[in-house]
């Protein structure tokens, strides 16, 4: 079971409240050790002092039996309970003595200077010893506190910094929750002004919030993404109705031509004029279909190619080969200026050439000729058709690499590609990573296939 939260609310104030008990309980942590630190040092100074003070009564002459004789003098330094005393002589007697918790005597090296350690008592004790003498006899000051009252007065502390921590953190999640749900209210805003968007409603754009940085990013980022689905949306009806117009009219025809035969008994030879017009719109269909088929399957995504170095001279001169037939009927030359070689599908580049150079000696001018050149610009490869002839209007630049778009249609041929020639070139370079590009003008039209060179490395 997934314990994180699904609410983004409840994330943040989950994670509000994470770090500020994080932060509070560094804070509570290092004022715990701070104090208890601060209590031990004041313990064992005052342990210290305790010593110093009774070697200082007795460096000031007074006999031990002196002092035994007044108890209260040493008995109202000590003060309290939890304080200890021992005055023991060279020979182990113990001749002063506070002990109300009834300890055993420590056994504690000799040691000229005054030094602390902890008693080996089941009861944490702190103790403080020094030995000195007083008119050449040996003896040593043990001055001891009990430390049960500081690790009560601890633990007291340590419980109540829980509990303030403990409270510290649901304020902070409920504080958080709060926060972040007047803090989200935009976003949601946002969802509720992009929920509405519909099919219908694809030119609507989102509010952009210029106040808040980051929705002001998402709200463009979104909004971009809205022009595309727009873009794409009408390239789709486009092609629905493109479609449907390029299949209609061979469909009419054959339907026209196969009426009017069956209206009265046809010669032999008739029949068989009606099948060859009929074989050239089903071969136009069939065009058609592969095309379309093949736009489908480069337009995926996942699609494989083979990619393999490639002479674009060769490939050029067999295109040329297989295009001569052609070029003679239209009285075009085909020259072929290739040098390059470039890394990419063999059957695809080769359809994009085939393609490009189809299109040029259909709309070049008889006696003129159809270039085919590669260079190199930056960081592209460019392999380009040039043919001389009527150029192509501005307005007709920006659409002509789309589906079944026509700049005349009314030239149109038998033997055209449906208008879906070009469309399959730009999708064969968008494959590939690279792009397509046409310039036209008085001096001709010329398509260039664009490789990024980084990619051929």
């Amino acid at each position: 079971m997934n314990i994180i939260p699904r609410s983004l609310s409840l994330r943040l104030a989950a994670m509000f409240a994470l770090v500020s008990v994080l932060l509070l309980g560094a804070i509570g942590f290092y004022l715990y050790q701070s104090l208890e630190h601060e209590i031990a040092f004041r313990d064992d100074q005052a342990l210290l002092g305790r010593v110093q003070r009774m070697q200082a009564l007795i460096g000031d002459g007074e006999s031990i039996e002196a002092l035994r004789a007044r108890p209260t003098l040493y008995e109202n330094m000590l003060g309290n309970r939890d304080n200890l005393l021992w005055i023991v002589d060279g020979a182990g007697q113990v001749l002063i003595q506070i002990n109300p918790a009834q300890l055993p005597l420590p056994s504690l090296p000799a040691s000229t200077e005054a030094r602390l350690v902890d008693g080996e008592y089941a009861q944490p004790v702190r103790l403080a010893w020094q030995d000195v003498s007083q008119e050449g006899r040996a003896l040593t000051l043990i001055a001891g506190k009990l430390l049960s009252e500081r690790e009560q007065m601890l633990g007291d502390y340590r419980l109540k910094l829980w509990m303030a921590l403990s409270v510290a953190a649901l304020l902070a999640f409920v504080l958080g929750g709060w926060v972040s749900q007047r803090g989200l209210r935009p976003v949601r805003l946002l969802a509720a002004r992009a929920a509405r968007i519909d099919v219908q409603h694809l030119h609507e754009r989102l509010d952009e919030f210029k106040e808040l940085r980051e929705l002001q990013v998402l709200s463009h980022a979104l909004n971009h993404m809205l022009a595309r689905l727009e873009d794409g949306f009408a390239q789709l009806s486009r092609f629905s109705e493109d479609l449907a117009h390029e299949m209609r009219t061979p469909l009419s025809n054959l339907m026209g031509h196969t009426q009017q035969s069956l209206s009265r008994t046809r010669t032999v030879a008739q029949y068989q004029n009606l099948l060859v017009s009929n074989q050239e719109e089903y071969e136009r269909l069939a065009r058609m279909i592969d095309s379309m088929l093949f736009l489908a399957r480069t337009e995926q995504s996942h699609i494989s190619i083979n990619i393999e170095q490639i002479d674009l001279r060769e490939l050029a001169e067999q295109l040329c080969d297989y295009f001569e037939g052609l070029a003679q009927d239209y009285n075009v030359q085909l020259i072929n200026q290739a040098s390059h070689t470039v890394v990419a599908d063999a059957v695809l580049l080769r359809r994009a050439l085939a393609n490009l150079l189809a299109n040029a000696l259909r709309y070049a001018t008889p006696g003129s000729d159809v270039n085919i050149r590669s260079a190199t610009a930056g960081e592209w490869l460019l392999l380009s058709v040039h043919n001389r002839g009527e150029p192509i209007a501005a307005q007709h630049l920006p659409r002509i690499f789309e589906r079944f778009y026509r700049c005349d249609p009314s030239r149109n041929q038998p033997d055209d590609s449906g208008g879906l020639g070009l469309a399959i070139v730009r999708s064969i370079m968008q494959t590939h990573g690279g792009r397509v590009s046409v310039e036209s003008s008085e001096r001709g039209t010329e398509f260039r296939l664009e490789f990024p060179i980084e990619s051929l490395r």
